[in-house]
């Protein structure tokens, strides 16, 4: 045999160890439950039927609000139209007018038949 020098080769001892699976357990997403879906709807349908609720009353107000306006105006037309007229009355009714029209009717003024009343 011949003096051949040979390397060792070292071999690593590995241990084989079998691997282990790690089960992952998969979670299902849990999804809204019926509950919450119901509770949700009605949690909307409040929330529209306020607005529509909101929104009536404030067109109500509104009309409101405007009446009252076209009835103030109203009083103040009756109210100018009165002072007009009060103004006409107060002119038709001088002393002055009344004594013309009594002449243009064809009446004196007679003593005798005028009789003073005094206050007691």
């Amino acid at each position: 045999m011949g003096n051949v020098a040979r390397k060792y080769q070292t071999q690593e001892s590995v241990n084989h160890q079998p691997k282990q699976t790690v089960q992952t357990k998969v979670r299902q997403k849990v999804g809204i439950t019926k509950g919450e879906k119901l509770l949700g709807a009605l949690f909307i349908t409040f929330i529209c039927v306020m607005a529509v609720q909101l929104i009536q009353a404030q067109a109500d107000i509104y009309a409101v609000n405007k009446e009252i306006q076209d009835v103030q105006k109203a009083i103040q037309e009756q109210e100018k139209q009165n002072e007009q007229l009060q103004l006409q009355v107060n002119e038709l009714s001088t002393y002055e007018r009344i004594w013309q029209k009594a002449k243009e009717l064809g009446l004196d003024l007679n003593e005798n038949n005028v009789k003073v009343v005094q206050k007691k």
